[in-house]
């Protein structure tokens, strides 16, 4: 049977059905191709997927009632990774509705739909870090508390978690929701930090520096990510009543952002023009993960470095997003 992967044109989503291909799955790929950032980016990462004749791809909103079930309801579809959102914290300040929408009644369809698979196995999806709000007690642990986000995008992940867990009581569906840390890397994501300054700096413009610089955040190079959500994939609960798990999925090494951008200027050798603002009502000073879990649960260790893994995004920007060589 295909494992089911929704956010299939999106940056962690392509490198998932990529991994997954490349072990011999069949991957049945849905996405919305919604226009938050260039489609270009999404039909490159699609592109890249369609080769693998173990590959298909679905154009669908999960979010419109009974949409998936009428697409694959007779597939007896058993796994599921469920990558597809709003993403983006700052506008979601802007856009409240299409935020409610897509990540809270998106996840409310893709439990519904897991919930009626005969011998349904595993959902896993997508959480966030930002569910941690400002807290201050560090490193950020699964078992904290986290009632008080300080965005809307971060209500909704918070939402999300809150469903499954009532989902795996009622119905015992067995999930596994992931909070993820800054994910970064080839392919990723044009509202990102990393992305912005790349193309400011590359283009002789300034950049917008938030707190002087002074914040902190768990940067998880991409392949990490890949490698923790299919070894998560891989090993349903079992044990746990409700079958309902949560893990932090980061780089547990927080990173400066003035030293981020310092290894920015190093490696695209450019001196960044900065700009300092005040920091923003919906950011937190710092993230960092706790992977005492994932370690413990999964024998899971990041392993790529900030200095490498900007290096790698750095390499693939310039020579396949500015030259042209993805599709456009």
């Amino acid at each position: 049977m295909p494992v089911l992967v929704t956010g299939a044109a999106g940056f962690i989503g392509s490198h998932v059905c990529h991994h997954l291909l490349s072990r011999g799955e069949a991957v049945v790929g849905v996405d919305n191709m919604n226009d938050y950032y260039d489609l270009a980016l999404k039909k490159g990462r699609l592109a890249s997927l369609q080769p693998h004749k173990a590959f298909s791809f679905r154009q669908i909103d999960i979010a419109e009632q009974g949409a998936l079930a009428a697409a694959f309801g007779g597939q007896g579809i058993a796994r599921v990774v469920h990558l597809a959102a709003q993403a983006g914290v700052r506008h979601s300040l802007e856009n409240p509705r299409l935020y409610v929408r897509s990540n809270v009644v998106g996840h409310l369809e893709m439990l519904e739909f897991c919930r009626a698979q005969p011998s349904f196995e595993h959902l896993v999806y997508a959480s966030s870090s930002s569910v941690y709000g400002g807290n201050r007690k560090v490193p950020f642990s699964e078992t904290d508390q986290v009632d008080s986000p300080v965005s809307l995008y971060a209500a909704t992940k918070k939402s999300d978690e809150l469903m499954s867990h009532t989902y795996a009581h009622l119905f015992g569906v067995p999930q596994t929701g992931l909070r993820f840390f800054t994910v970064y890397g080839p392919w990723g994501r044009p509202d990102m930090a990393y992305w912005i300054f790349t193309k400011a700096m590359l283009e002789g413009k300034p950049i917008r520096v938030f707190n002087n610089g002074e914040m902190w955040r768990d940067f998880t190079y991409v392949d990490d990510v890949v490698r923790a959500v299919v070894a998560v994939l891989d090993k349903p609960p079992s044990a746990e009543v409700p079958p309902s798990r949560l893990y932090n999925v980061g780089n547990n090494r927080p990173v400066r952002l003035g030293d981020f951008i310092d290894t920015l200027e190093k490696l695209l050798g450019i001196k960044a023009t900065r700009h300092s603002e005040p920091m923003q009502s919906s950011d937190v000073e710092r993230t960092y993960a706790d992977m005492t879990a994932m370690e413990r649960d999964f024998g899971f260790k990041p392993s790529v470095s900030i200095e490498d893994g900007l290096k790698k995004f750095v390499d693939w920007y310039r020579s396949e997003w500015v030259a042209g060589s993805t599709t456009r």
